[in-house]
């Protein structure tokens, strides 16, 4: 077994809390020192249960040796989950901001919320351009290619066409 792999045992019983040295698996994670192939020092990375990579990578202390790594604790464990729940909140509210956008838009006297939300198929991706009124009361939908821009002019030029299919 090599730093960078969970014995079977481990793998097949993700639920089973580990606590060693170098290898820590509790509450969801696992958090792995592994040798840093950059250079002589040490790394650890920190695996979400169920995620084929690592959620965070990082540079890990030498311990008091200058050659062999820290050992994990519970406090630097914590703290490890901590930072790489932050990365993947940050990760998910930056795709989300990709494939949904909205942006509200004057059709004489009456506002107009228009969103774009992408469907990222993997056969085929679409977009769904979408029309509500004030009141949250959808007044229509087209089917758009995920390529398509939202922006004032896009959106007004939608609206004032009757909603049409653009394009």
């Amino acid at each position: 077994m090599t730093d960078t792999q969970l014995p079977e045992s481990d793998a097949d019983s993700a639920s089973e809390a580990v606590h060693e040295d170098r290898l820590w698996h509790d509450n969801g994670w696992t958090a792995r020192v592994i040798k840093n192939e950059d250079d002589d020092g040490w790394a650890v990375e920190m695996i979400k249960d169920g995620e084929a990579e690592p959620a965070l990578v990082g540079p890990w202390t030498m311990g008091r040796d200058k050659k062999n790594p820290k050992p994990l604790d519970v406090s630097a464990f914590n703290t490890l989950v901590k930072t790489a729940s932050e990365v993947l909140r940050r990760h998910e509210q930056q795709l989300h901001a990709q494939l949904h956008k909205r942006l509200v838009v004057e059709s004489g006297d009456v506002s107009v919320e228009v969103t774009l939300d992408i469907i990222p198929d993997e056969h085929d991706p679409y977009a769904l351009l979408t029309a509500f009124d004030p009141f949250g009361e959808q007044l229509a939908q087209v089917k758009v290619a995920p390529s398509f821009k939202l922006t004032r002019a896009s959106a007004a030029s939608w609206v004032d066409n009757d909603f049409r299919r653009p394009g």
